[in-house]
């Protein structure tokens, strides 16, 4: 589907009279589509979507569409205004999947620019069948990849437009921002593909580095180290800015998938030789869980964008290419292919971002305001310290929390506080990261600052982002798309924190997993202000800053708060498994209600203490009967009521169409006619639009609390709303519905609408649920706030639960059996409302509620006198506790409510409830007991009768039988235990205790005591009377006691209370209570009024806060009573199961099944050993008592819950799974409608284990008569009733043939093997056997094969059978058939009949062959095709096949995965299939239970007439084969091995084959292949063996090790018996041609026309019929010809005589297996879940009774050919001159280093040109790299050891890459880098004429010309030699930039030219090809330290010569001037004095 939105245009030239209409119009491939016309507007807005669909076919790199915009005219032709062209090329290439479309110009019919511009948004969606394995943005709702570390650089960050108000948190993005409508992928509508369990389980995330590209720095040496869960790999170090890697790295994990998912994979390139911290080059993050979301769970060879992770602003750091894949249970991982386009690929178009979205960078700025609710952290020890020493100590304070923030691996925390539960840290945290982000989840999570200790986390939350953002991509069809979306923002809103139970303790907290959000929290642990908002292109001065004042200000009315009632009333509390402790539950929303927690307030959150009584047959209840205890709370909160209200009102419409559609999928399963489909979807989306009409959401404006992401949050619903409708509406007026379509659609519209229903401003707390034994948290229930609200915007708008009767099944925190055991199923009706609305909760409630006030009347006993006087601590009248006093004046009933009655005794219910409540047969025991001194005689004790506490008890003869009750036997004493043939035990009494301690069976001297155990059993009258008198028989409830009575006694003050009075009592006490009713005006809501309502007499000496204190502690108890039940009769026909978990040893289990409903409960009978049992069974439940109005139970009855179990004889009986149903409730029993039997899922541990057939409906009875009840169920046996007819199922009689046809692979059983076997076949009670194998070592086939399959029996001698295996088949429907059509694949395979006739002679021709080629022919092409010519022809990689394909050869057929799982071969089990035998108890967490052999056989099932006069059927299995043993030949050819799982320290493995077949072993270990991950074997074994006994073929693959044992790397099983009697003929595949020659030899035994006779007969059709000259065939009613087959091909000389050529192709079209290659996945033991990498590979197999096969292939890898690359350096120029002389001049001396990757020893450098004052340097130098290359890979192929230490090279293929360098050349200093070229030899950068034309434009990869022009392919390997000049790059302030230019040539030579031309390195001899002559350097270029007369002639001389003359002169002038003075005064005076004269 092509969609073109069509936005908008500007500058439409106006008209001489008015402005235009303009309407637009879209053309694409002839069809033509138009917008609506706007009315005068030069700036027409559009926004209307324009679909063209593409019927299936794609789009090509040639597709365009034209846009012609008109100004519309009403009367005549629109008139032209302009158009446009847009290709759609890069839509086309599949790298993006929306093309926005900015500002394109609309030019006249001139071709010239009106100055009009449209903007337009293009999408493409590809058919599925073509969709390319692409990295589309996933449908999730977690982590995806940090865009901060993935987006573009920032010069493309100007393509977004900019009306974005960065201020306004949430600021809905602008109609023109680039790609934003096409960004579908940040907002989910999402389905995500994550349909893991969540248990712990194997995974393997592999990630491969393929290279670097535009690394930045200078001759840097890079490595990438790539960390994932912890576990760290590095690769390989390389050189230069574009290294090579080729790494793969293996990890494996076993996690919860919920948190692989969370983790991070982390890629960092470091320069490894530089020392620096500033050593990282670039890193990238992304989390597992966007990987597993991509196509294919991976994302293949994609370009990452490097970023600094601490300079976020610092752009591209370079590019790497990684493909990373995570591969789960059963995930195929896929196939990486390379393309060839890829050498010069553009980065941007394969670069992983959200498809058609510009990165921007954004500032993510959280507000953190403060917290509250914090619970105690740290010990009190200091401030209980200050209490005894009269301080206060504040124990509600002892915490100091922080907040920790993380964010794509990024971590900020704000200050923290000390000593303050209510922290306000008022700080903002600013986040950088790119948008949209590709990381989901921010984490917060607040810590308890420790000084000592690690610091505790309290409780952690997340907010996603996904959900407080929008691109408006979701909403398809509105016009207002782009209006819709909006940046991330949320609050100013509490978030709450959910963990550990907040109770502080000093011992290790064993849930302190859950603080980190880790599972489901079990208790509120605090709550978070906060508030995020984002900026666009904001840079932050600091990651933490204070947040203004004014913020502060605005945050206080975002917390403004209103008061909130929760009522609940516990209906019934059942399923207890056990009892022991008093009951009671706690009901608490956030701090309110907590119990236990000393920092809370008290309110009446807990109900009564009660005590589980026994139901009669396995579970226990608590005994509420007619008054059931209720819950108040009032709490405070803010009034979110419009965020939650649109939230129930959207999941109304949600669970409404969620019933429509599964109705819909039934109609669908049950495989109704069209038309009432079609009639059943219309009806559904015609009350679907009408719910979305009716159902409006409350308006935001004008609320309380509304942030900037309610009203967005409110247009998103809107508009997505709209959209829906919308579509629904074009799919009604569509003529015929698609209803697999409109399913599909509906789906989505159903995710949509709950994503919509998402709430992420939800700060109302859950509601949390505690069971307390004791004063022991036990189980909890969450229950969300929302689904018990009560709203008054509307009925839809309240909770689904609220008012209403909820079915609860609590849990125990952090479960690690998940929910195997249920500690209780509560039914509880819950309310909460705003208090303003509690006259509303008088509608809903039932039953009346009433209040007791109460008070205990406490007394001491005082040397046998009870009285006050004793009372220490203690007042006379007080609370529960015994320390607050009470008066009965004091207690006055609050506003709303009256006294009733008078003040009487109630004692507590649970000292009423005697032990035998519950039972139907109870027995009574008694000890009697007798004493001696030591060696005396025996007499009565002074107590002579006890119970087993030891408590005085009466005569046994003295019992009376309780009323209802009569003995079934006489007194006798219990035998069952270790007493003696009297029934005594015996033992000594150690003071100061008066009884013994331990007991004994024989009878000493010094034995003083010893006791009997008397006991009497009695049973239950079923008396119905006294069953409705007493809803628990034994249990009564006495409304007036006589004051004297009601007493509860003590030993001691504080201990444990019971109802008899013993001799050690000294305190007493008994309840008093007076009861309130509400006033007639207010109703039940007054319970809402009673919060402290009732007073408590303060001590006048107390202070205040001491009463503040105990506040609460007298709490009322509140009730609500029902007046009248009614009684109900329930039936629940359980008729079977099937797919059970094995829990015996033998296999099987013993399954009976315990029904609950409510109160009662009945077991089902045990049936023995089966995993599928019928119970056929009516379990009927008389009596039901149920309070409550039967209309309440029609609409939400209670559940009937069905626990499995595994009877055992010895031990505890083992849990099968549970399963809930819900009764058909009839209220008139006459008019009875029988319920349908249902196959319900049975649950355990959170999956399916297994399935069970039942139904259940309930009857009000009638008071006066039990005649309407339908009849009593058909009897089996004296109790056991069956499920009736009508609701049973209707059977058909059918017959089932079984074809047994052997048994294989069986182990030993009992340390003994299994030798001779039979089978037994049971089937719906019905049962068959075999007859015996007698020796299965000999032929494991079964002598008869025919039965008309359950257990495996051993015959043993001395006549025992045990079961050594079982297997169940439960889906049969593959077996069904037509008995009377007759199919031919029912007919055995050809093959088959061809080992029935092997004992025939077989006639094999033996062709005279001619031999058309002379030798030198045949060699020649021997050496052009060979066989991996085939290979690499037939998997698309023409480049390495050579001229195989232009010879007309033909391929082979490739298959992904094994043989057995291509469809058309129907896993080669057309004969028999194969199924697991398992013995043994199924472990639950393991999938596969021990499997101890395996069943070959296979069923016809078709059904019989029930006329016995009718004949029966043909029977099916007709023709077989001779089931004896045949001798094969068998072929195993191992190609290559791909994605190896290393074994080596290295990441690597030295792998190589290992092949077992029966009892024969092949070790090919000397030829293992060292260092490899992806070995090329190309070997071949030949082995022969005896079928069926060695039918599995064992390839193995190990690691050698040279000290170590070898270690397995993974192995495969191939069924060569399967292969072998398959009709497909899977024996040796059939290849396209028939040759007698050449490598494509025929290799089968029989020709092709035989094979085609041998079909014939076994199908039974006439045999063909071929022409004398091979031209035509005539076979089963068709003719062929071979001229239509052979039309197109070339014919070569090879190919055999045309008849056999024509049958080869007439047997092709038969469906055969093809000769072929497949892809096997290798398994290990280690985790047998996950492939350890694939194996390529096939088997021929040959039955030697047949006679020779053909010649085998030759396999044998190819070999490197050697090669050398000469490179001639001839000049430098404008090289970098960075040295300066002493003379001042600037100089380098140059020299030019060059290598090639992977052989960084060999370098090679020339002279130096020194002194070049010119960066002109002249070198004739030669490079001579000698390298082996595969030229069909295109690879070189280097071989090193990575260390000194390794044993073997590693064989590395690299590209070939020629890397040159200037430097500059420094004696007494390291030499300095001045620039480098990287040169591909196979995408060779076309050198310039000359250095003037040489610049950077040369290079491809120079910043800004990616995309614009790429390099055509100019290989060195094709042009053989090249000359010229190519500029070399230096890397200056981040920026590339010009170091010098280099002439050379370059020259690719063969081995054998390098003999006939040889060369010599530098000018070395051989100096020729071509010759060198010295360089032509200037006098200058010499080293001045070795040549100083140089230096004094060409550096001083020359530089300084004028200096020097002047010097000289200057010398010389002074010279003479000094000579002159000096003899100056000489001449004077002697001129004075003239001595001479």
């Amino acid at each position: 589907m092509l969609r073109v939105i069509v936005e908008s245009a500007s500058g439409i030239p106006k008209k001489i009279i008015g402005s235009p209409d303009p309407i637009a119009s879209i053309v694409f491939r002839g069809e033509k589509q138009k917008t609506k016309a706007i009315d005068n507007d030069v700036n027409p807005v559009w926004n209307e979507v324009l679909g063209f669909d593409l019927k299936g076919s794609s789009l090509d790199a040639s597709s365009f569409i034209d846009v012609i915009v008109k100004d519309y005219e009403t009367i005549g032709k629109n008139k032209f205004i302009g158009s446009a062209k847009i290709p759609l090329r890069d839509l086309a290439s599949g790298h993006m999947t929306s093309l926005p479309s900015k500002n394109v110009p609309l030019i006249n019919e001139k071709q010239q620019a009106t100055g009009a511009n449209i903007n337009l948004l293009i999408r493409y969606e590809e058919p599925d069948d073509l969709r390319p394995d692409r990295n589309e943005q996933p449908d999730g709702e977690t982590s995806q990849v940090d865009a901060g570390d993935s987006g573009e650089g920032d010069e493309r960050d100007a393509d977004v437009g900019g009306r974005i108000h960065s201020g306004s948190p949430g600021a809905p993005t602008s109609q023109n921002q680039a790609g934003k409508p096409g960004y579908k992928s940040v907002h989910p509508s999402r389905k995500r593909n994550r349909a893991l369990t969540n248990k712990p389980q194997d995974f393997q995330i592999r990630v491969r580095i393929i290279e670097g590209r535009q690394l930045p720095g200078n001759n840097i040496n890079p490595v990438v180290k790539v960390n994932v869960c912890g576990q760290t790999h590095r690769t390989r170090i390389r050189r230069g800015n574009n290294p090579f890697f080729n790494e793969m790295f293996f990890y494996n994990v076993n996690m919860l998938p919920s948190e692989l998912f969370d983790e991070s994979i982390s890629l960092r390139v470091y320069d490894s030789f530089s020392l620096r911290a500033d050593g990282l080059l670039g890193y990238f993050k992304l989390d597992v869980g966007y990987i597993y979301d991509n196509s294919g769970h991976a994302i293949m060879r994609k370009w990452l964008l490097l970023s600094d992770p601490d300079d976020s602003s610092s752009g591209a750091r370079g590019y790497l290419k990684v493909s990373i894949t995570v591969v789960g249970t059963g995930d195929d991982p896929p196939t990486e292919r390379k393309e060839m386009s890829e050498e010069q690929d553009d980065i941007e178009s394969n670069l992983l971002v959200p498809a058609g979205v510009t990165m921007r960078w954004a500032t993510l700025r959280l507000k953190v305001f403060r917290a509250e609710d914090m619970p105690q952290m740290d010990d009190a020890f200091i401030q209980t310290v200050k209490q005894v020493f009269g301080g206060e100590g504040d124990r509600k304070n002892l915490v100091d929390p922080y907040v920790e923030v993380s964010f794509a691996g990024k971590k900020l925390c704000t200050k923290f506080i000390e000593k303050n539960a209510n922290p306000e840290w008022n700080e903002l945290i600013n986040l950088r990261v790119k948008f949209p982000s590709m990381c989901e989840r921010i984490q917060l999570t607040v810590y308890d600052r420790d000084r000592l200790t690690k610091d505790d986390a309290i409780g952690t939350t997340f907010l996603n982002l996904s959900k407080m953002s929008s691109s408006g991509g979701e909403i398809e069809v509105s016009t207002a798309a782009s209006e819709v979306g909006f940046l991330p923002a949320f609050g100013p809103c509490y978030i709450n924190l959910y963990g550990s139970p907040r109770e502080f303790t000093g011992l290790p907290d064993p849930y302190d997993k859950l603080n980190f959000g880790k599972g489901q929290g079990v208790a509120y642990r605090g709550r978070v202000l906060v508030e995020l908002s984002t900026e666009l292109d904001d840079k932050a001065d600091r990651n933490v800053d204070d947040i203004s004042s004014d913020d502060v200000l605005v945050a206080q009315k975002y917390q403004r708060r209103r008061k909130f009632s929760l009522c609940a009333v516990f209906h019934s509390a059942c399923m207890l498994q056990e009892p022991g402790e008093p009951i009671q539950f706690e009901v608490s929303i956030g701090n309110y209600g907590n119990k236990l927690d000393s920092t809370c307030k008290p309110l009446s959150s807990t109900t009564q203490y009660s005590f589980a009584v026994f139901d009669g047959n396995h579970y226990y209840y608590l005994p509420w009967a007619d008054t059931k205890p209720v819950v108040i709370l009032t709490s405070h909160w803010e009034d979110i009521s419009h965020r939650l209200d649109s939230v129930n009102i959207l999941l109304f419409i949600a669970e409404k169409l969620e019933s429509h559609l599964t109705s819909l999928k039934n109609a669908v399963l049950a495989k109704e006619p069209e038309t009432h489909l079609e009639e059943i979807c219309r009806k559904l989306i015609h009350h679907m639009i009408e719910d979305l009409n009716s159902f409006q959401l409350p308006a935001v404006e004008g609320q309380s609390h509304v942030t900037a992401l309610d009203l967005q949050w409110r247009k998103l619903r809107d508009a997505a709303i709209d959209s829906i409708r919308e579509m629904m509406a074009n799919r009604m007026r569509e003529a015929a519905i698609d209803v697999k379509a409109t399913v599909e659609d509906i789906e989505d519209w159903l995710d949509r609408i709950k994503h919509l229903a998402e709430e992420p401003q939800n700060s109302m707390p859950d509601v949390i649920i505690w069971m307390l034994r004791g004063e022991k948290r036990v189980a909890f229930a969450r229950v969300p706030a929302n689904q018990i609200l009560f709203s008054n915007f509307s009925e839809q708008a309240c909770g689904k639960n609220c008012g209403r009767t909820q079915t609860i099944f609590m849990q125990y925190p952090m479960d690690k059996n998940k929910g195997v055991k249920v500690p209780v199923q509560l039914r509880v009706n819950m309310w909460l409302c705003l208090s303003a609305h509690e006259k509303n909760f008088n509608n809903f409630s039932d039953g009346n509620f009433s209040v007791y006030a109460e008070m205990y009347e406490n007394q001491a006993s005082v040397l046998g006198k009870w009285g006050t006087t004793g009372l220490v601590g203690r007042h006379k009248f007080s609370n529960v506790t015994g320390k607050v006093k009470l008066k009965r004046e004091r207690f006055l009933p609050p506003r709303g409510w009256d006294w009733e009655e008078d003040w009487f005794v109630d004692p507590e219910r649970w000292l009423l409830t005697e032990a035998d409540a519950g039972h139907t047969e109870f027995t009574d025991e008694v000890f009697h007991n007798e004493t001696r001194f030591p060696g005396g005689e025996w007499k009565a004790a002074v107590e002579p009768y006890t119970d087993v506490n030891g408590e005085t008890v009466q005569n046994p003869k003295d019992f009376e039988c309780p009323m209802g009750w009569c003995w079934e036997d006489a007194w006798s004493f219990d035998s069952d235990k270790a007493v003696d043939e009297k029934g005594w035990e015996y033992g000594v009494t150690i003071p100061p205790d008066d009884k013994p301690k331990s007991w004994v069976a024989v009878e000493k001297m010094y034995h003083v005591h010893r006791r009997k155990r008397l006991i009497r059993p009695r049973k239950k009258i079923s008396d119905k009377k006294a069953v409705t008198e007493n809803f628990c028989p034994s249990f009564t409830i006495p409304q007036k006691r006589d004051p004297g009575e009601g007493w509860e006694y003590s030993s001691l003050i504080g201990w444990k209370f019971h109802r008899k009075e013993r001799s050690s009592d000294t305190f007493r006490r008994r309840r008093w209570r007076r009861k309130m009713v509400p006033s007639d005006c207010i109703g039940s809501s007054a319970i809402f009024k009673l919060e402290g309502a009732l007073g408590v007499d303060v001590d006048e000496k107390a202070s205040k806060a001491d009463a503040a204190k105990l506040f609460g502690a007298n709490t009322p108890s509140v009730s609500c009573h029902f007046t009248q039940f009614y009684c109900y009769h329930l039936r629940v026909y359980v008729y079977q199961a099937r797919n059970l978990c094995a829990m015996d040893k033998n296999s099987f289990s013993d399954p009976y099944a315990h029904v609950s409903f409510l109160h009662v409960s009945k077991t089902t009978e045990v049936i023995r050993s089966t995993l599928n049992p019928s119970w056929d069974q009516t379990l009927i439940f008389e009596d039901i008592e149920i309070y409550g109005d039967p209309q309440t139970i029609v609409r939400n009855p209670p559940d009937v819950v069905l626990e499995l179990c595994d009877s055992d004889q010895v031990g505890k009986d083992e849990p099968l799974g549970r399963c809930t149903c819900w009764p058909v409730v009839t209220l008139n029993p006459s008019r009875v409608v029988s319920p349908k039997l249902l196959w319900l899922p049975v649950t355990k541990k959170g999956s399916s284990a297994g399935e069970v057939l039942l139904a259940a409906e309930l009857f009000l009875k009638n008071q006066d008569t039990d005649g309407d009840l339908p009849l009593m169920p058909p009897r089996r046996g004296e109790k056991l009733f069956m499920v009736p007819q009508g609701i049973r199922p209707v059977v058909q009689l059918t017959a089932i043939e079984v074809l047994t046809w052997g048994l294989r692979n069986m182990t030993t059983y009992q340390l003994a093997t299994v030798s001779s076997p039979s089978l037994i076949v049971e089937c719906g009670g019905e049962v068959v056997e075999t007859a015996v194998v007698k020796n299965i070592k000999k032929n494991p086939n079964f002598p008869g094969s025919v039965l008309l399959l359950k257990v495996v029996i051993d015959h043993r001698p001395f006549g025992r059978k045990p079961v050594v295996g079982q297997c169940t088949i439960d889906r049969l429907e593959e077996f069904r058939c037509d008995p009377y059509c007759v199919n031919s694949d029912v007919c055995m395979s050809a093959r088959v009949a061809m080992i029935a006739a092997s004992q025939e002679e077989v006639v094999i021709d033996i062709e005279e062959r001619t031999m058309v080629k002379s030798e030198p022919q045949a060699e020649m092409e021997e050496e052009t095709v060979d066989w991996w010519s085939k290979f690499y022809a037939s998997v698309d990689q023409h480049e390495k096949c050579g001229p195989y394909l232009k010879k007309g050869y033909d391929t082979l057929k490739m298959f992904d995965s094994e043989l057995e799982e291509v469809a058309e071969f129907q896993g080669l089990n057309d004969f028999c299939s194969t199924f697991k035998l398992q013995r043994g108890k199924t472990e639950y967490d393991e999938d596969d239970p021990s499997v101890v052999g395996e069943f070959k056989g296979s069923f016809k099932i078709y059904p019989l007439s029930d006329d016995p006069g009718v004949p029966a059927p043909p029977r099916q299995f007709r023709e077989l084969p001779e089931s004896g043993p045949q001798e094969c030949l068998v072929r195993i050819y191992v190609v290559r091995c791909l994605d190896l799982q290393p074994k080596d320290t290295n990441g690597l493995c030295d792998p190589y084959v290992k092949i077992s077949l029966g009892g024969k072993k092949l070790d090919d270990r000397d030829n293992y292949k060292p260092n490899t991950l992806n070995p090329e074997f190309g070997r071949m074994f030949e082995l022969s063996c005896f079928l069926p006994q060695d039918k599995d073929l064992k390839i193995a693959v190990y690691d050698y090790d040279l000290l170590s044992r070898d270690e397995k790397v993974g192995e495969t099983i191939i069924d060569l018996e399967n292969r072998l009697l398959s009709r497909f003929r899977a024996g040796c595949g059939l290849p396209k041609t028939y040759c007698v020659s050449g490598i494509n030899q025929w290799r089968d035994q029989l020709k092709p026309s035989q094979i085609l006779q041998n079909v014939a007969r076994v199908r039974g059709v006439t045999p063909p019929h071929i022409e004398a000259d091979g031209s035509s065939l005539s076979f089963s009613g068709k003719r062929y010809n071979l001229q239509d087959f052979e039309a197109n091909t070339v014919i070569h000389q090879h190919l055999g005589p045309a008849r056999e050529r024509l049958s080869l192709h007439v047997l092709r079209t038969q469906g055969v297996v093809p000769e072929h290659v497949e892809t096997r996945s290798l398994c290990s033991s280690h985790q047998p879940t996950l492939s350890q990498g694939k194996i390529q590979m096939w088997v021929d197999i040959f039955p030697k009774s047949l006679g020779l096969p053909g010649p085998p292939w030759d396999v044998t890898p190819r070999k490197a050919k050697k090669y050398a690359l000469r490179a001639i350096i001839w000049n430098t120029t404008d090289v970098t001159l960075d040295e300066r002389s002493i003379t001042g001049e600037d100089m380098s001396d140059i020299y030019v280093k060059g290598w090639m990757p992977g052989m960084e020893d060999y370098k090679q450098q020339t002279d130096v040109h020194y002194r070049s004052l010119d960066g002109y340097g002249n070198f004739n130098w030669r490079f001579i790299f000698g390298f082996d290359y595969l030229p069909a890979e295109q690879m070189c192929v280097v071989s090193k050891k990575e260390h000194i230490w390794n044993l073997d090279k590693t064989e590395l293929r690299i590209p070939p890459k020629l890397i040159i360098q200037i430097w500059d050349n420094d004696k007494f200093s390291l030499d300095d880098y001045l620039g480098t070229v990287e040169l591909d030899l196979h995408n060779l950068i076309s050198p310039a004429k000359s250095s003037e034309k040489c610049s950077l434009k040369m290079l491809p990869w120079r910043e800004g010309s990616v995309a614009s022009k790429k390099p055509l392919p100019n290989s060195l390997f094709s042009q053989k030699s090249v000359r010229g000049w190519w500029p070399c790059t230096v890397e200056q302030d981040g920026k590339l930039v010009l170091g010098g230019k280099v002439e050379m040539t370059l020259e690719i030579v063969e081995e054998k030219e390098m003999e006939e031309r040889p060369a010599g390195k530098g000018r070395d001899e051989p100096n020729m090809n071509p010759r060198l002559d010295p360089p032509k350097r200037p006098d200058t270029s010499f080293f001045w330290f070795t040549n100083p007369c140089k230096t004094m002639k060409f550096i001083v001389w020359r530089r300084f010569k004028w200096i020097f003359i002047g010097a000289i002169l200057l010398l010389l002038v002074i010279l003479f001037l000094g000579i002159l003075l000096y003899s100056l005064p000489n001449y004077i005076s002697m001129k004075i004095v003239k001595p001479f004269s």
